[in-house]
């Protein structure tokens, strides 16, 4: 039972790190200058914008490994309510022209986030099973 619990766990954290940190390279090559007009836009500096790579490199890193699992699930799950607020806001009550909800891979990925953020990482990771880098 341990050993399934500690499987789903390293499902869960591999896919929404592998999933996000795929944005985040998206990002590297195409930059936060988008980003960085919608948060100027809101009153913001737009200099904020580039912790977008914290939030889709470095913390997709960190789950994918496994260490530091639980900061960076938070990391992960801010990350995508700036973006919901910033990109998506007008659609947050919206379905899809299929019937489903307009945000789903968003909510996908803000509600996975917080379901790791509470789990932790499980035993395959760096920092193991209730080690103290998780």
């Amino acid at each position: 039972m341990i050993r399934s619990d500690d499987t789903g766990k390293f499902v869960l954290r591999m896919a929404l790190g592998i999933l996000i940190l795929l944005h985040g390279i998206a990002k590297i090559s195409g930059g936060v200058g988008g980003i960085s007009g919608m948060l100027a836009s809101q009153g913001l500096p737009g200099a904020l914008a580039y912790l977008v790579y914290v939030g889709e490199i470095v913390a997709p890193i960190l789950l994918i490994v496994g260490i530091y699992t639980r900061p960076a699930a938070w990391i992960v799950a801010i990350n995508m309510v700036v973006a919901i607020w910033l990109v998506h806001a007008n659609e947050l009550f919206a379905l899809s022209k299929n019937g489903g909800w307009a945000l789903e891979l968003q909510g996908i990925f803000l509600f996975a986030a917080v379901a790791v953020a509470f789990l932790g990482a499980g035993r395959f990771s760096v920092g193991g099973n209730g080690g103290k880098y998780n």
